[in-house]
């Protein structure tokens, strides 16, 4: 589904983001992330191993809460499914979400050695408040 102007707004800006995936027993994980856009998909970063990778890669199905930083009460709330994850340009992709959000470099918490993989996310479902 292609994404509104509104979302894509969001999308771009510093905005805070929730990623839901479900744990092997079903029960939901959720996970604050930065966030981003490719113009068509929603694409967020995260390191391999991590809960939220292991949990799309079994179960694709993901839900998605982006909130205005300029107006938290006004928010979009998505629903898709992880089609891609790529460790290609995943360190690169990071240091620009970095930007976005900090102004500054990325840190590395984990170390340069962690391996970065970017998650693309397909949209089937939206709903906005606000």
């Amino acid at each position: 589904m292609p994404l509104s102007p509104d979302l894509l707004e969001l999308l771009r800006a510093p905005s805070t983001c929730y990623l839901a995936t479900t744990m092997p027993d079903g029960s939901p994980q959720l996970t604050q992330t930065w966030v981003d856009t490719d113009g068509e998909h929603v694409v967020v970063n995260t390191v391999q191993g991590f809960q939220k990778l292991r949990n799309v890669e079994r179960d694709p199905r993901v839900a998605v809460a982006v909130s205005d930083p300029q107006d938290p009460s006004r928010y979009v709330e998505l629903r898709g499914q992880v089609v891609a994850a790529t460790t290609e340009g995943g360190a690169e992709h990071i240091e620009a979400l970095s930007r976005k959000y900090t102004g500054a470099p990325y840190p590395w918490y984990g170390g340069r050695d962690q391996v970065r993989v970017v998650l693309t996310i397909a949209v089937e479902r939206t709903r906005a408040q606000g």
